[in-house]
This record gives structure tokens, sequence and C-alpha cells, in this order.
């Protein structure tokens, strides 16, 4: 049991390196590519990908009639949409403050489950909360970038959106599916719901560099496939709780390589707003027992 959740953490520190960078490639990739031609070109890769790997494991692939609908929401609103909104966010933000307003999202389905089943938090989790919300001002407060705009600031808002919904909507479905099952299909879906946008951008796709490509590519294989497969088992091993303390890594990585690769500066302010607002996260997404 020992050695699996040791290989289960490994995996999720790998996880959280690959969504961490997976913000820098996304930044690369929009030079050239439309977001959703984006999304578009990364899920239809990921999803013949998770076909093997379903293959693979010998995962069923049944879908139950009374499930198509809520499965096709969950994609669209969880796929389609939530990308829908962080290409377009990053596009108008550095990756550094786009993936530590991403790393806000726990909070926001803290949130929601406050509003909609009126859950009843503890005092350190809306310490948490409190905490996110003052450092995510912080971040937007002082921007010295000259690619930032309130726009990226309101479709990295409606991606936290999504996501928290896109939970709602999957939360049943995961009591009669296999997680690979549902993301396999969500990422089908999902890739079915980019055809509309994509065709309306236009991409010239014989005009597309191979460091878009590249970048475009990792975001299928690794930022998708692999980092949603591993991501699974260790959520199966681990948990939610013991999962979310790596989820929770994510903007560190972005940010640390975003400076290194990128050379993209935050200031001092908005260090300072990062750091409160990942430590709200961890404080507001601690297991109860803990708190």
């Amino acid at each position: 049991m020992k050695q699996r959740n040791g290989a289960a953490s490994l995996f999720g520190v790998i996880v959280a390196v690959i969504w961490g960078m997976t913000f820098l490639s996304i930044k690369v990739a929009l030079r050239e590519f439309g977001p959703m031609s984006l999304s578009l070109y990364r899920f239809t890769l990921a999803s013949a990908l998770l076909a093997l790997v379903m293959a693979g494991t010998k995962t069923s692939f049944r879908l139950a009639p009374r499930d198509i609908l809520p499965m096709t929401m969950s994609a669209l609103i969880g796929v389609t949409l939530y990308f829908y909104f962080e290409n377009n966010g990053v596009l108008r933000l550095t990756a550094s403050e786009s993936s530590l307003i991403v790393g806000t999202i726990p909070v926001v389905t803290i949130l929601a489950e406050m509003l909609l089943f009126r859950a009843r938090p503890g005092k350190l989790v809306i310490v948490g909360i409190g905490l996110s919300f003052v450092g995510v001002a912080l971040i937007v407060l002082r921007s010295e970038s000259v690619s930032s705009s309130p726009l990226g600031y309101l479709f990295m808002g409606g991606a936290a959106l999504s996501w928290a919904a896109y939970g709602f909507i999957t939360a049943p479905l995961s009591e009669r599916y296999p997680m690979l099952a549902i993301t396999f299909w969500q990422m089908v879906i999902g890739t079915i719901g980019c055809v509309p946008f994509a065709l309306v951008e236009r991409q010239a796709w014989g005009a597309l560099s191979a460091a878009a490509l590249l970048n475009a590519s990792f975001l299928g294989v690794f930022g998708s496939a692999i980092g949603y497969w591993l991501y699974v088992i260790a959520l199966e091993c681990l948990g939610p709780g013991k999962s979310s303390v790596f989820i929770n890594l994510i903007p560190v990585v972005s940010v640390a390589a975003s400076f290194v690769i990128l050379g993209e500066r935050l200031s001092a302010l908005q260090i300072l707003g990062g750091a409160i607002a990942i430590g709200g996260v961890y404080l507001a997404g601690r297991p109860a027992r803990q708190q």
C-alpha cells in the first residue's frame, strides 16, 4: 500500500509540473493558433491517445443512454466552454497571471457548494476563501505586463466558473463509470464542441511553425492525455483531499517556468498576491478532519 501511495504521489508531482507548463505552451501556441483551433487540435490528439489507453487498460467504452445528456453537458462545459475562456484569457494575460487565477478554482467550487447546497464550511475554510480573494485582488490590481487586459481576467473568471459547474455535473457520473472512461468521453464530445468555434477562426493550418505545433502537441499528449491519466491514478489512490495538494503546486510551477523560459515578470505586489491566494486555496481545501 505504501509503495502504491508513493507512486501515486510521484504521479501527482509529475502532473503538477506538466499542468504548470501547459500555460507556457498555450501562450506560445496562441501566437499562431486561434484559441479554439488550438483546443480542437489538442483534444483531437488527446482523444485518440486516451482511446489507446482505454483499450490497453481494458476500460469499457460503454455509455448508458440515460447518461448521454449529462456526459454531453459536462463535456461542453468542462472542455469546450472552459478552454474557450482559458485560451482567450491566456491570450490577453501572461502565463503567470493566468495560472494564478486558475489556481483559485477550488475556492470557487467551495463557494458554489455554499450557495447551492448550503454547505457549512469550517473557520479555516472561510479564512482561506477570504485570503484567496485578497490574493487575486492584488494580482489584478497591479499588473506590469503590457499584454494584460481587464477582459483577460474576465475570461479567466469564466474559466473558473465553468470548471466549478463541470465538477458538479461530473460528480454523479463518477459513481457509475471509471474516471478514465469519463475523461475519454468528455474529451471526445468536447472536441466536437470546439469545431464550430474553430471554423469561425478559419485557422491557416498549413502556415503553422514547428514551434507552434510542438507546443500544441505537448498540450495534447502530455497536458491532456498523459496528464489526466496520471491524475486519475493519483486521485483513485490518494483521494480528493491529498490529490488537491499537488494541484496547488501548479501556479508555482507556472510562475517559475514563465520567469525562466518566457522572461515574464510579476510585480512584487502580484507575487505577494499569488502567495496569499495559494495559501488561501490550501487552507480552504484541507480535509475537514484537519481543521
